[in-house]
């Protein structure tokens, strides 16, 4: 497993993290999301992500009481907010109220006595900027959360943020968290190039996209996967469509030309630019966590990269 930095930080982060939307505690149920994350902990992954709304806080609490079994400094745990929690006119955004509380509601159910990563989940159009930034550069000084991370933020928000801390001194956010793979490649244009002036990293979701780069929709939906679930989330949604399955194949029949699986030639290609810190998968069973993980190191030629971006291009 290899390790890279995160932004101008010297926090480091597996190249492949854990995450557990619509996993821990909702289509896996918690001996076999124990077993889940100590597979992916024995097979050298440190990184691990959840959110306070995913499973309604019961995906933190199951990661956190797995990880209890390892030394606290050997793994590192992100978790987020933004979205509602409740009905209340405060319970939703980045505010200074719904951001600290938040940060106490998930130490309390993970048992923790800080976060590694705390994500904003979403970008706040109600909330200044610069209030978020404050609040969270105090819960760092409270040694509540060691570092910031954005989520799904486009390069203006970025760059404000960073000329904002910098003004005003403020601990700097280390890194995006937004959707990227084959199918999805948009980021390339500016967050990526954008980034690396600003000093920031990607943990990138959905590599695979959704299960459709790993080939299994190709011939046929398998019963009780995620295009028979009447309620998939949106990402599979938006990525589910004739046109990409017509690139999945496409990409499955290049990647057979040069001896690797689809997966493998996916992942390869979203972990090759050096931006890219770490892939954000999800798993449902330690077997899966294994596979995912063999599949990693495999190098891409020039002849392969063209051949992709012909594909994608198409």
């Amino acid at each position: 497993m290899q390790y890279n930095k995160l932004g101008q930080s010297g926090l480091k982060v597996s190249e492949i993290s854990l995450g557990s939307y619509l996993t821990f505690g909702e289509r896996v149920n918690e001996s076999d999301s124990v077993r889940t994350i100590h597979k992916a902990f024995d097979l050298g992954i440190n990184s691990f992500d959840t959110a306070n709304v995913y499973q309604q806080g019961e995906a933190e609490r199951i990661l956190a009481k797995a990880l209890k079994s390892f030394a606290r400094d050997d793994y590192v745990i992100a978790t987020k907010a933004f979205w509602a929690t409740s009905k209340g006119p405060n319970s939703r955004g980045l505010s200074r109220k719904h951001l600290v509380e938040q940060v106490h509601q998930s130490l309390k159910r993970m048992k923790l006595d800080y976060v590694d990563i705390f994500y904003c989940h979403s970008y706040d159009y109600e909330t200044p900027v610069e209030e978020t930034l404050r609040t969270l550069d105090d819960l760092i000084k409270q040694g509540k959360i060691l570092y910031v991370g954005v989520s799904n933020w486009n390069s203006e928000q970025l760059q404000e943020a960073i000329q904002i801390s910098d003004k005003f001194l403020f601990n700097r956010i280390i890194v995006n968290q937004c959707e990227y793979s084959l199918l999805k490649p948009d980021i390339e244009d500016t967050i990526i190039p954008d980034s690396e002036k600003l000093g920031l990293s990607q943990i990138v979701f959905s590599p695979l996209a959704q299960g459709i780069l790993t080939g299994k929709y190709n011939k046929q939906i398998p019963e009780l996967s995620r295009a028979t679930n009447p309620n998939i989330n949106k990402f599979f949604t938006s990525l589910f469509t004739k046109e990409s399955l017509r690139k999945a194949q496409q990409l499955e029949n290049l990647a057979g030309e040069f001896d690797l699986s689809l997966t493998e030639l996916a992942l390869s290609w979203v972990l090759r630019k050096n931006n890219i810190a770490s892939a954000l998968m999800g798993a449902s069973s330690p077997k899966q966590v294994e596979e995912n993980v063999k599949r990693l190191n495999k190098q891409l030629t020039s002849e392969m990269l063209t051949e992709i971006t012909k594909i994608y291009n198409s």
